[in-house]
């Protein structure tokens, strides 16, 4: 009788057994790929969005304009406004020789009567410098009553319209201009009007007392400084005389003051003035605004100051809004409530109030700017509390947390060795996506008067826009820029916002 294991497993004979080979098994392999990381695949992903990657470069591409621009410029002429002069170079429209076809050429259509298209023509035959680049026929306007005027339709270069100027020089001044004129051969001193007293004279030539130009009977110009002969040539000279005789030819300069503090009046070409001062010719890839300094760099400071207040902002935000929703999510039950219900008390202060009354009652104790920054730290950080508060009851109740509470980690572990990590995906989007809000808050802040930033050394965006606004007529391109390149970031952090939170967050994509 066999049993009940011979039963369940007969015995079977050696012979029917083989040994089975080892060649051609199938094992294991080694990966020939190095494995990926957390971040490492996140930019895998955030890499394949087009966009979001185009949207990162012109980010970078308007950070680098915002920290080079102000340090490499060629001088400080964008920024300071203690010098009365660089009004003089007001609202002068884009020009540069190296991309004129890009930005514009430094000229303007208008429309001129006679007398303004002959002290524009003056302007080019004494100095060289042509204003007018193209001209239309004279013609009389109708609707204006005065017939008698004859009118033109020219294109001008507003850099050689500028004209001139009258300075009053110290003999130091006066003598390192004549110097720079003999070594570079530019004429920057121009004989002044003897025929009229003006304060602001374009021309050189002989003026009636509203400074038009007097026209001898065949219809020319009448230079004021004619030499005594015709062979005499003199006067062409760069060294100018500073005499007060009419009667000598180079008489360029009227001396004033005392014998201890004596001066020089002299009238300079605003151009070559520019040149003299500087160093380089008067040519503003972004024009220059109604007080004169260029658009360029004085965008470029704007914008780093813009920068630089969000980004401080932003990481206020995040350390203050990380810990109170951390606890608020971890805690849960009545501590919990009790910190939402404080933030809902702050979170119903309107934004715009507070700014207000920061700027009314708190600038005058700490400043301008740390009263905004008060401002946006006040209730700037109560979004990032919601967003980690979120993240912490979504992952506190996991399998790793509970795993690492029952071998006796502390809260504290728990909280940001633990649950932290894990929402950091959702937290840093966050926080990216604050800069542009801020800057964006800002701008509307000084563009609605709210917040005045403005000073000889500092400004912003908003700024920018407030000052071009009455220019947006007339000047538009002192608007135009300050506004393509707050329109260009908030478009550009959107962009790049939407690429990081599809690529921590996959199961979110496509949501808004």
């Amino acid at each position: 009788m066999m049993t009940k294991n011979e039963r369940n497993y007969p015995k079977i004979p050696k012979g029917k057994f083989a040994f089975v080979p080892m060649e051609g098994r199938q094992h294991d392999k080694k990966f020939e790929t190095k494995p990926i990381g957390y971040f490492q695949d996140v930019l895998m992903r955030f890499s394949r969005n087009k966009a979001s990657v185009v949207a990162f470069f012109i980010i970078v591409f308007l950070a680098l304009y915002a920290i080079l621009v102000p340090m490499f410029a060629e001088t400080n002429y964008s920024l300071a406004l203690t010098d009365t002069m660089y009004i003089n170079y007001s609202k002068l429209p884009p020009r540069s020789k190296a991309m004129g076809w890009l930005f514009g050429d430094g000229t303007k259509k208008v429309t001129v009567n006679e007398n303004d298209y002959n002290i524009l023509r003056a302007i080019g035959i004494e100095t060289g410098l042509n204003p007018i680049v193209s001209s239309s026929e004279p013609y009389q306007d109708a609707t204006s009553g005065r017939k008698q005027n004859n009118y033109y339709d020219i294109i001008t270069d507003e850099y050689y319209r500028i004209g001139m100027m009258y300075l009053t020089l110290t003999p130091d001044e006066y003598e390192n201009i004549q110097a720079w004129q003999d070594a570079n051969n530019i004429q920057v001193i121009y004989p002044a009007i003897t025929d009229a007293k003006q304060s602001d004279a374009n021309i050189w030539y002989k003026a009636n007392k509203k400074g038009v130009p007097t026209l001898t009977k065949s219809g020319d110009y009448q230079p004021i400084y004619r030499t005594t002969t015709p062979e005499d040539t003199s006067y062409h000279s760069l060294r100018i005389a500073a005499d007060n005789d009419p009667e000598k030819p180079l008489a360029y300069a009227r001396i004033t003051g005392t014998s201890q503090a004596k001066g020089y009046v002299v009238r300079v070409s605003k151009y070559n003035y520019f040149q003299y001062r500087y160093g380089f010719e008067p040519s503003f890839v972004m024009g220059t605004n109604s007080k004169g300094q260029d658009i360029f760099t004085r965008l470029a400071s704007a914008a780093r100051f813009s920068f630089m207040l969000a980004i401080f902002v932003s990481s206020l935000n995040l350390t203050i809004g990380t810990f109170y929703g951390a606890i608020e999510g971890y805690y849960g039950g009545w501590v919990d409530m009790l910190m939402e219900r404080i933030a809902d008390v702050l979170g119903g202060i309107p934004f715009i109030v507070v700014t207000s009354l920061f700027q009314l009652h708190l600038s005058n104790k700490v400043g301008v700017v740390p009263s905004l920054l008060f401002a946006f730290v006040l209730t700037g950080w109560l979004g990032m509390a919601y967003r980690v508060r979120m993240q912490f009851y979504r992952f506190k109740g996991q399998e790793y947390v509970l795993a690492a509470r029952t071998l006796g980690a502390s809260d504290a572990r728990l909280m940001f060795k633990h649950i932290f990590p894990n929402s950091l995906g959702t937290i840093i989007t966050g926080s990216i996506l604050v800069i542009p809000g801020v800057i964006f808050s800002e701008s509307s802040l000084t563009y609605l008067g709210i917040v005045n930033l403005e000073s000889s050394t500092m400004t912003s965006v908003g700024t920018m826009l407030a000052n071009g606004r009455d220019q947006l007529s007339t000047n538009p391109y002192i608007i135009l820029f300050p506004s393509l390149f707050i329109s260009l970031l908030q478009i550009s952090f959107n962009l790049f916002g939407n690429g990081l939170r599809d690529a921590f967050n996959p199961q979110l994509r496509g949501a808004e």
